[in-house]
């Protein structure tokens, strides 16, 4: 399974054998049941988590006490409080594993020791976090410049796998409308 996270790290850099093998030693793999918190809010993050199985998500808890959804990772997708991570503070986020999961993670010293080890990691971390970024970006202008209806069926266009793996509610809450509104859009009454 971990050759999951070789392959894609070779999209970005070449990485040799003994290269793969080494990175994989700084990973821990970890089996996560559906609904277990890996990051709560006010807790450092200090793992980032690549998936190999399952489907992850981070979430906030707003003013009113609502689940705010975030972000959604599938198979080889990363997830993780980058800012909390980095800097080593408290983190703002929740991430939970939505359902049964496989992941690999790594702590912000194991990360650091393998680049020092093998700098040309830099750049697929790099490569990744601009992927991540220009997403999150790219999410924010579909919720200032598209209807709520525009954003769901942009989304099940875009990300099909998620509208069937997603819960309904966690899907209405990352595309900033109720479990009701998602419901009569899906029932075509919208």
């Amino acid at each position: 399974m971990n050759s999951i996270l070789i392959a894609h790290i070779r999209k970005s850099i070449d990485l040799n054998d003994s290269e793969a093998e080494m990175v994989l030693s700084y990973f821990d793999q970890q089996t996560i049941r559906k609904k277990t918190l890996l990051l709560e809010e006010g807790h450092i993050c200090n793992k980032q988590y690549f998936i190999l199985k399952g489907c992850l998500r981070s979430y906030i808890i707003n003013a009113k006490g609502n689940e705010q959804t975030l972000q959604f990772g599938i198979e080889s997708w990363w997830v993780t409080d980058y800012m909390s991570f980095q800097n080593q503070n408290a983190s703002h986020f929740f991430i939970q594993a939505i359902e049964n999961s496989e992941v690999l993670s790594i702590s912000k010293t194991a990360l650091e020791e393998l680049l020092s080890q093998l700098p040309k990691l830099e750049r697929y971390f790099k490569l990744t976090l601009q992927k991540s970024f220009g997403a999150a970006q790219m999410r924010i202008k579909y919720l200032f410049t598209m209807t709520a209806e525009e954003r769901y069926h942009h989304f099940n266009d875009s990300f099909p796998d998620f509208v069937q793996r997603v819960p309904q509610y966690m899907l209405a809450s990352y595309l900033d409308f109720s479990p009701e509104f998602m419901s009569k859009i899906r029932a075509g009454k919208i």
